[in-house]
C-alpha cells in the first residue's frame, strides 16, 4: 500500500494546487479531459493529478517561448529501461505510530 496514489479521492487536492498556483482548469464531458491553463500555456489530461504533472513539466522546464517539443530531455530515455523491480525500502507509514 503506497503512502499516496492517484485516486479519485486525490482529485480535490490536486484542483486545489493547480488554483493555488494561478491556473485556470476545466473539464470537456465530450473529450473526456481536464484541462489547465494560465498565460497562454494550455495543458490537458486524463485526470486532475495527470493535469498537476503535466503542469510540474511546464513549471520545471520554464519555457520562454513556444517551439515544438520544448518539454522534450535530451540524453538517455529512462521510460524505456525503468526497473521492474522495486528496490528495497521501509514505508514511512510502516515507522509512523
Amino acid at each position: 500500500m503506497p503512502t499516496l496514489s492517484e485516486y479519485s479521492n486525490v482529485y480535490d487536492t490536486a484542483l486545489k494546487l493547480l488554483q493555488k498556483k494561478g491556473y485556470r482548469f476545466w473539464y470537456d464531458e465530450d473529450l473526456d479531459l481536464y484541462y489547465a491553463e494560465k498565460n497562454g500555456w494550455d495543458f490537458a489530461s486524463e485526470t486532475p493529478c495527470g493535469l498537476l504533472g503535466i503542469v510540474s513539466i511546464y513549471e520545471d522546464k520554464n519555457p520562454q517561448d513556444y517551439v515544438e517539443y520544448w518539454w522534450k530531455d535530451s540524453g538517455e530515455n529512462i521510460y524505456k529501461s525503468i526497473s521492474k523491480t522495486a528496490p528495497e525500502y521501509t514505508p514511512i507509514w510502516k515507522t509512523s505510530k
